[in-house]
């Protein structure tokens, strides 16, 4: 299994980015996927996971409303579509195979700052 993560960047406070992730070597389809996130220092907190059939299972309260989960299981992808970002958002973004952090990838750096 791989995944591979990218969109991340520099964004000021309030403004929008959307993550990706491709997945390789897997029935991409089959797997409910998540997103999870850590700050240097910090643990790994989960953000979003999603079923295979594309419906949310759920969101992290100090994303809800901010954040929306997604995939497109024809391209092997998962989205996180953050808008009104927060400094405190500022992390490392990684799409996993499970709330732990399974099997997730190199991430991708996002940073909220103005």
């Amino acid at each position: 299994i791989q995944l591979v993560e990218s969109g991340g960047g520099l964004v000021e406070p309030g403004g929008s980015l959307r993550l990706s992730c491709v997945g390789f070597g897997f029935d991409f389809y089959r797997v409910v996927m998540t997103w999870v996130r850590q700050v240097p220092g910090k643990e790994l907190e989960w953000l979003a996971s999603i079923h295979s059939d594309g419906r949310d299972l759920g969101y992290a309260d100090s994303v809800k409303g901010r954040f929306t989960i997604s995939r497109n299981n024809a391209r092997n992808t998962l989205y996180l579509q953050m808008n009104n970002l927060e400094p405190e958002d500022t992390a490392t973004y990684y799409c996993a195979t499970s709330r732990k952090g399974d099997n997730r990838g190199q991430g991708t750096q996002v940073t909220v700052s103005s």
